[in-house]
């Protein structure tokens, strides 16, 4: 049974090379495993084996270890010192069966051996199991290769949006990958940039693409440095998280440093947005901390690492009523840090979608160890001389409403004015202005507004500050304010 078995046909692939210093030797050897499909070279001494090995490549050596001038040993440790027992199967062969020959060429690297007289059938599996190991050993190294490239090339393109422990999870545990989530309590931080879309419709689209690079590429470098993960991109918005998937005790402050950070960054956005010539942008940004629910969310196709649940909308609701260089924070994140944070005005707004009413913090600065503080917005206003006339319209949420009356802009700025309406605004209100002239007719452009404080001033306006303008109504505005008396207040 086992001579039938071992007679049946085996059809090898690899190059071979024998040697062995007895011709018969080599040849019966060379020819019975040519039959079998082998490549084979033979060498009959230990010099010319090893000017083969330097001069091609092998599969498998079969080595005998009793030759005359240097012996398979010293061939086996040259050869040793070049080629791993993975890299170059050797297979010893030896006239002894005393197991010192064995255990010496064993202990210095070779794969197996075989005892003289060779049985071919023995020959043949050992050889045929070794080239079975190298050929696994092979296909190990190339998909631990291809799975570095594949690593490599994640830790690079989601590195730049992640931090570090968000890749590694990701890459190191099989639950990093799969999909599903857990409720936790997160802080999450949004940003936007104020009258983008407006801002978009006069630029080409590769000034467009530049503006939003310079910025999306300076803020994810702060997010990332904070030890936040960026959720995503929305076009010129940004929502990150901290405190998932690490959790950490200064969550929510190292939010609010973060965002403090942002916007100490606007400045060199806008240096740089100067120098290319296109246009300067501003930035409101919401931090907000609850529960959520977080994880990889999708399908087997296509999946991301974010977040979803009420908290989330909260915060978008949030950096709505926010205005350019300005971090609104929820109550909820100023019990959470605590006081690290140092906090302006307290307003109080009903948001869309939310039944109670939602306290938020003007944010003025972060204490140790992060030390930041938000720039400190010049609200000095010249007045108009003479008074400059405007319709107001109302917004309600990114619609206009039926909501329109008349109202004087007596104070501006190139970013803020005081509105005298005639009326009382809460704050956060979101209001369309636009220009009259002389012949009372509106002027062509739109001016976007937000209530800063609904409480009126000694000049019997509320504060209002720009979100987005139209070029010729800042134009118009500048030349307003050049004519006027410079009176300061």
């Amino acid at each position: 049974a086992i001579r039938a078995a071992v007679s049946k046909p085996v059809t090898g692939t690899g190059t071979l090379l024998v040697v062995d210093d007895n011709e018969l030797n080599r040849d019966m050897l060379s020819r019975r495993l040519k039959s079998r499909g082998y490549q084979v070279l033979t060498a009959d001494d230990g010099p010319q084996c090893l000017a083969m090995v330097k001069a091609q490549r092998f599969d498998l050596i079969l080595l005998d270890i009793m030759m005359p001038g240097m012996s398979g040993i010293e061939v086996l440790k040259i050869i040793r010192a070049r080629y791993t027992v993975a890299e170059l199967p050797i297979i010893m062969a030896t006239a002894k069966d005393t197991g010192v020959d064995v255990v010496e060429g064993l202990t210095l690297g070779a794969n197996d051996y075989v005892t003289k007289p060779l049985d071919f059938a023995v020959v043949l599996a050992r050889v045929e199991s070794q080239l079975s190991l190298k050929r696994s050993m092979e296909e190990i190294k190339r998909l631990a290769n291809e799975l570095e490239k594949r690593n490599r090339f994640i830790k690079h393109t989601f590195g730049r949006y992640l931090s570090e422990e968000v890749v590694d999870r990701l890459l190191e545990t099989e639950e990093g990958l799969a999909l599903g989530g857990e409720k936790r309590e997160v802080t999450l931080l949004m940003s936007d940039l104020r009258g983008f879309t407006a801002m978009a419709d006069r630029y080409t689209p590769e000034q467009v693409v530049r503006v939003l690079n310079n910025y999306l590429g300076t803020m994810a470098d702060l997010i990332v440095a904070h030890q936040g993960t960026i959720d995503e991109f929305i076009g010129d918005a940004i929502l990150a998280i901290f405190g998932a998937p690490e959790r950490r005790e200064d969550d929510a402050a190292r939010a609010c440093a973060c965002a403090a950070a942002m916007q100490v960054a606007m400045k060199e956005v806008n240096a740089f947005n100067r120098r290319e010539g296109l246009p300067e942008v501003d930035m409101g940004i919401a931090v907000n901390t609850g529960q959520v629910i977080v994880g990889n969310i999708g399908s087997q196709t296509r999946a991301k690492y974010g977040v979803v649940g009420s908290h989330v909308n909260l915060a978008g609701r949030i950096e709505g009523f926010t205005v350019g260089g300005q971090v609104l924070v929820s109550a909820s994140t100023a019990e959470q840090a605590g006081a690290a944070l140092e906090l302006g005005q307290r307003v109080t707004f009903q948001a869309k979608g939310f039944k109670e009413p939602i306290d938020v913090y003007d944010l003025v600065g972060v204490g140790a160890p992060w030390n930041a503080r938000l720039p400190v917005r010049d609200d000095h206003l010249a007045a108009l001389r003479p008074e400059l006339p405007v319709t107001v319209a109302v917004l309600e949420g990114k619609q206009m409403s039926d909501i329109t009356f008349e109202g004087t802009l007596v104070r501006a700025s190139d970013n803020a004015a005081s509105l005298r309406a005639g009326r009382a605004l809460r704050a956060f209100t979101n209001l369309r202005l636009r220009l009259k002239g002389a012949d009372g007719e509106a002027r062509p452009g739109d001016l976007y507004a937000k209530v800063a404080s609904g409480e009126t001033g000694p000049d019997g306006g509320v504060l209002v500050r720009f979100t987005s303008a139209a070029p010729e109504v800042m134009d118009a505005l500048r030349q307003a304010l050049a004519a006027s008396v410079p009176t300061r207040s």
